[in-house]
């Protein structure tokens, strides 16, 4: 990768599956063509919406090398390495550079949660024994602790640490990483929630990692191309398309997992994937929920599979 930082839209891609153990290759071409057509700057896989953690070492392995086989050097491809154990971390990292694979991901250690020192000491650690370049990942919901921006800029003090992708939805706490780093113009900063993407990229920021991207790339792309032009109207337009995303398809359900399940169950219905299997201990939406997300995705200005923006 070059010394610019990573700009633009770059989904995390969900992983299409047959059933816990099977990997779905015919719809993961068909989704990551999908993106490619739709304008997106990269490919993120194995992330929070790929469901990583609920995958075998097998099926993640299959993921990267079937991803990386169909990307064929198109676009940079990241792949997320979080674990538990630091040996398994360094294990997949180097599948990811067998496979050709641009830059690593890495959250937090999960389940024991680290202070600040510990996870300083922890990525002083992991970092020189990874064969890519590095994006760190902030997901304080999911494993119980955030980066504070000195603890980024310490980590960061290596230069094989290229990135910072924040899923917090908190953009006080992005700005504050991201005045802590203006030192690096190197040095990408990245959105996980969509809803807050046009602002964060008006206000100095890379670019996404958007779920909702799966569904409709040109949309997120709009987004990221209308902020970066500072053109105010189109900001807000494209905005009112997300919030009614965001607002509709994610929120079908009860849990934590509504958005996963209505993001997969959209794209199945959208002819995306074939199956919104998700991977236990979750499981897809039953014909009501469907039938809510399809009402969800008939109320948007979709024709051809293809949202009119």
């Amino acid at each position: 990768m070059d010394k610019k930082p990573l700009c633009g839209i770059i989904p995390p891609l969900v992983t299409p599956l047959k059933d816990n153990e099977t990997l779905d290759v015919e719809s993961l071409e068909n989704l990551i063509e999908h993106l490619i057509a739709g304008g997106v700057h990269g490919l993120f896989i194995l992330g929070t919406t790929g469901e990583e953690q609920s995958l075998s070492y097998g099926v993640r392995k299959q993921m990267i090398e079937e991803s990386a086989r169909i990307n064929n050097g198109r676009l940079p491809l990241l792949v997320c390495i979080t674990d538990t154990s630091i040996v398994e971390s360094i294990r997949l990292a180097r599948v990811a550079a067998d496979c050709g694979a641009d830059g690593v991901v890495s959250a937090p250690p999960y389940y024991f949660a680290t202070g600040q020192p510990e996870l300083a000491q922890f990525y002083e650690e992991l970092v020189p024994q990874l064969p890519l370049p590095v994006f760190l990942y902030n997901m304080p919901s999911h494993v119980k602790v955030s980066f504070a921006p000195d603890t980024v800029a310490r980590i960061a003090k290596n230069p094989q640490v290229v990135g910072f992708k924040d899923s917090s939805a908190n953009a006080v706490y992005f700005q504050s990483v991201m005045y802590k780093m203006q030192h690096r113009p190197d040095f990408a900063m990245l959105v996980g929630p969509e809803e807050i993407t046009g602002e964060c990229v008006l206000l100095g920021g890379h670019g996404g990692i958007n779920g909702g991207a799966n569904m409709f790339p040109e949309l997120y792309v709009g987004m990221y191309d209308a902020a970066k032009a500072c053109d105010l109207p189109r900001v807000r337009q494209l905005q009112q398309l997300i919030m009614q995303i965001s607002t509709t398809i994610y929120t079908v359900g009860k849990h934590g997992s509504s958005y996963l399940k209505g993001l997969k169950c959209a794209l199945s219905l959208l002819g995306v994937i074939k199956d919104d299997f998700v991977a236990s201990p979750f499981y897809k939406f039953d014909a009501p929920e469907r039938e809510k997300i399809r009402q969800a995705l008939a109320a948007l200005p979709v024709k051809d599979g293809k949202l009119m923006i």
